[in-house]
């Protein structure tokens, strides 16, 4: 193998597949390496943990094809540091050693034979879901971060995705919250289907989102035991979670007594000073809404306490309709969903002290979340 590269495009590469890539204690230890290998005049990078797997392609100039996989952490550093130049690649097949020069530096770095590389499967445009790379990532974005991360309960560690005509629907929780968001597809598919997708997976495919503007397509493969995402360039591969995810529909409130609508910038700001004083209580924060009526409009207080660092009240005004309801929650949920929320105003559905709450942005009905109370102190 014998090829050329700039060093940013490298580098570039290199930032995608890096959270693909095994721990220094993994039982392969092929699985710390990167495959650096020509496919079709670029030059392909690849990582895998077997878990998740990326797939990435740069620009090269392609002298000899060619395939070695190389320790993934020092190539990255060594990367980083070279010249802002156009990269040599060079491998001694009989040594399995890449030989990399830049600038004025040359470097050796001893690998693995790349057929030692797991195999991570290719795209099939074949029955695949397209998306607008914007909608997805925004989608990502609202469901993510209420999967659990407690390993113990595996179902609540995924998103679950559904793809049914020209819907998408992801959906997360983790016990005590749920976020649930709905799309559109490009067109239509043919086959309903309903996967549970690694939350990990699912945040890694945001973050090489980045500023893509080109659909992105979804498939499963014909095992069935993996999902792809096809980007530009890129591709992610993930291993589904064989569970069933729990029906959250029953979770849903179905009616409330009382719906508040308040600016959003102000109640997360005033949930933030909230928990700076919340943290020795659990987090707990008690929310007070008392409805409109024909002298003023209604206003939703906000307090929270520390026997050690003192207390904390924020007053906002709002317009609450039903009943007056004193109700808690943990202030960290709600800063959560609140900071990924991008409509002005908010609203919160609630019944009682011991049911769960209920946001949507105000003007979006493709989003909702639910977040379970905690005990009322006194």
């Amino acid at each position: 193998m014998k090829v050329s590269c700039l060093q940013e495009n490298l580098v570039k590469g290199l930032n995608y597949v890096s959270r693909a890539v095994a721990a220094r204690t993994a039982t392969l230890p092929v699985l710390t390496h990167v495959l650096l290998a020509t496919d079709g005049g670029r030059l392909k990078i690849a990582a895998t943990n077997l878990e998740l797997g990326i797939n990435c392609w740069i620009g090269a100039k392609v002298e000899d094809e060619g395939s070695i996989t190389v320790p993934a952490r020092p190539f990255s550093e060594l990367v980083g540091l070279l010249p802002t130049d156009r990269v040599e690649l060079d491998l001694n097949i009989r040594t399995q050693t890449l030989r990399i020069q830049c600038g004025r530096t040359d470097n050796n770095i001893k690998g693995i034979d790349a057929q030692e590389f797991p195999i991570i499967p290719a795209f099939d445009p074949a029955g695949a879901a397209f998306i607008d790379a914007g909608v997805l990532k925004k989608m990502i974005g609202k469901v993510v971060f209420a999967a659990a991360t407690d390993e113990s309960r595996p179902m609540l560690t995924g998103v679950l995705t559904k793809l049914e005509d020209d819907n998408i629907t992801m959906a997360a929780a983790d016990g005590f919250r749920l976020s649930v968001c709905n799309g559109k597809l490009k067109e239509p598919v043919a086959d309903p289907r309903s996967i549970l997708i690694p939350a990990k997976a699912v945040a890694e495919v945001a973050r090489i989102l980045g500023d893509q503007e080109e659909p992105v397509a979804i498939s499963v493969t014909p095992s069935r035991g993996q999902v792809l995402f096809h980007m530009q360039n890129v591709d992610v591969v993930a291993q589904l979670i064989d569970q069933r995810f729990p029906d959250y529909q029953p979770i849903i409130p179905k009616r409330y007594d009382t719906r508040t609508i308040v600016s959003t910038a102000d109640l997360l700001k005033a949930c933030r000073q909230a928990s700076i004083f919340a943290r020795e209580s659990s987090d707990t924060m008690r929310l007070k809404i008392t409805p409109n009526d024909d002298a003023e409009p209604g206003k939703v207080t906000i307090t929270a306490r520390a026997d050690e660092t003192g207390d904390n009240e924020s007053q906002l005004e709002a317009n609450a309709v039903g009943i007056g309801v004193e109700i808690a929650f943990n202030v960290k949920f709600l800063i959560d969903v609140l900071s990924i929320i991008d409509a002005p105003q908010v609203a919160l559905e609630t019944t009682a002290a011991k049911s769960p709450g209920l946001l949507r942005p105000v003007g979006d009905e493709s989003f909702l979340h639910v977040v379970m109370p905690m005990h009322l102190p006194r």
